[in-house]
């Protein structure tokens, strides 16, 4: 084994079980990750210098395939219901079969940190045997000052090694891909797979099992916060417009997508962003689109002209999942430190696709309690084979495949900081008003836009509201920005009949879902969700 760009003299990755390995290149740079990637035909370049990869099979997460140890250690804190358990002896297998695979082979290592909070601060040991995956976690992670090495042992280790394939009915899996997770080892296995963002959902399911035995919130939420230190969340499930909205210029970015929420305030677990690429545009979001136009930035399955080298970011022929990873620095305007104090404004977002929630509605804690554990957003008509009409989607906690604990482990850590706090929840809808999917139009953005600003300032709190009779959230009446009509759905709908029958069949969709809390939760959140007449 020869070790490049460090001083060690025996093998630093025998703990790991890695005992023969080729060349090890420890904290490489991003330049020489570039080099290494296109020598090793894993990457191309695109006009002014963005790194341009496509991830194969498999373009986006393979949550079917993510496994965790039933370990003594943390088998009575997982929440069993929502990961797919693996006993120790065929997590053993699966770290045999990857530590041969790599006999010999040239490898990849990046020292980094999770948590901008030092009192919370993980560090993290990424080891990859593609170069662009490491540029990919350097981009994502808090860095090492100076491209240095952990001292000691790292507290979690992730080995990455998309060449390696399971055996799916020797080791008892459901296909030869895996993504395997031991608590009591601090070890994390990915094989079968090159999309990134296993690795950074890896590493926050580690934040989500960790940080709420320590009595700290863990989230999964963008932040942001405004002059006057006023600190904004913003949940909500892909396509609800969560990374669009908290990268607002006249705000400074704390993070896009993951968080925790201490006695402190809130602090951003990564060093950089994972942004969507499809359809990105200079106009609606010049800040992440010069991201594309930078070095460093690793675009997946982004299309370029082989020629021009000239992105499409309007292609989706190889996914609708197009990413691009980068770090804060790339963004003009970050919050220093990655910290803010406790947030003003707790922001959840849907994309109503039936056209029945309002535009934005004002929640009482319990309320957010009910809507957080539902995670409710709304698939459009036509993006899926055999969709005919809006399709219901809800991920308790906005976030479901990567939670470790129960749900209400999580609702009820929001709860408190709710109310010790005084946080105000707004649940904001940026999908269709005035009629479902297909027959009417999506709230413009500068409405939303201009609800967010009002949140934020403090006018809604002041705001005189009525209550809806199906949801029992309070509408306001008015909110600057926007017209009145839009706020109360109903009124922007010509048919109110019809207006009606949809109201009643989401809400039943809402009680359905939640029956699975029932059983979790010590208060009866119920009666907080949708009321349809009988």
């Amino acid at each position: 084994m020869t070790t490049s760009e460090s001083r060690r003299t025996r093998n630093p990755l025998e703990s790991h079980g890695i005992t023969d390995p080729g060349t090890v290149y420890w904290t490489p740079n991003t330049p020489k990750l570039y080099e290494h990637a296109v020598s090793r035909n894993e990457a191309k370049i695109a006009h002014l210098g963005p790194m341009v990869v496509s991830t194969g099979k498999y373009t986006g997460r393979t949550p079917k395939d993510k496994y965790v140890v039933d370990e003594p250690s943390s088998r009575e804190h997982i929440w069993w219901d929502g990961n797919k358990a693996i006993t120790p002896e065929q997590f053993d297998q699966l770290h045999s079969l990857v530590t041969t695979h790599l006999r010999g082979k040239e490898l990849y290592v990046q020292d980094c940190f999770v948590g901008a909070d030092p009192r919370y601060q993980l560090k993290v040991r990424i080891i990859t045997e593609m170069a662009w995956h490491n540029l990919f976690v350097r981009n994502m992670f808090i860095r090492q000052e100076g491209g240095s090495v952990h001292q000691g042992e790292p507290d979690f280790t992730v080995i990455d090694v998309p060449s390696c394939h399971a055996d799916p009915e020797k080791l008892g899996l459901r296909s030869d891909a895996f993504i395997a997770m031991s608590f009591e080892k601090k070890l994390v296995l990915i094989g079968g797979t090159e999309y990134g963002g296993e690795m950074k959902k890896s590493i926050f399911t580690v934040m989500h099992y960790e940080l709420p035995l320590q009595n700290v919130f863990s989230m999964h939420c963008s932040a942001n916060v405004g002059t006057h230190d006023d600190t904004a969340l913003f949940f909500g499930l892909s396509g609800t417009g969560k990374t669009t909205l908290s990268t607002d210029p006249k705000r400074r970015l704390i993070g896009d997508d993951e968080h925790g929420w201490s006695d402190s305030g809130i602090f951003n677990f990564e060093g950089g962003c994972y942004a969507k690429m499809i359809n990105l545009s200079r106009d609606s979001e010049p800040e992440i689109y010069e991201t594309t136009r930078k070095f460093g930035t690793v675009l997946e399955n982004v299309v370029m002209d082989p020629v021009t080298r000239e992105l499409d970011l309007d292609d989706d022929s190889l996914t609708e999942n197009t990413r691009g990873a980068y770090p804060l620095e790339s963004l003009p305007n970050v919050a220093e430190r990655s910290v803010g104090d406790h947030p003003t404004a707790v922001i959840f977002l849907t994309a109503d696709a039936f056209g029945v929630l309002p535009p934005v509605s004002l929640l009482s804690p319990e309320q957010a309690m009910y809507h957080f554990l539902s995670g409710y957003t709304a698939k459009v008509a036509g993006t899926e084979v055999g969709l005919t009409e809006p399709q219901a989607t809800f991920s308790t906690c906005f976030g479901a495949p990567f939670l470790a604990h129960r749900p209400t482990v999580y609702a009820n850590l929001l709860r408190d900081r709710l109310k010790t706090h005084g946080s105000r929840v707004y649940l904001v809808n940026t999908g269709w008003i005035g009629g479902p999917a297909g027959r009417s139009g999506r709230v413009p953005i500068d409405f939303t836009r201009s609800i967010i600003d009002a949140a934020l300032s403090k006018h809604l709190r002041e705001a005189s509201t009525t209550t809806d009779p199906i949801f029992g959230f309070e509408v306001p009446d008015h909110c600057e920005g926007v017209p009145d009509d839009i706020l109360k759905p109903r009124d922007a709908w010509e048919d109110k009949d019809a207006y009606d029958r949809q109201a009643q069949k989401l809400a039943g969709m809402f009680q359905e879902n939640f029956k699975k809390f029932a059983h979790l939760t010590d208060e009866d959140l119920e009666q907080y969700g949708p009321k349809t007449s009988t």
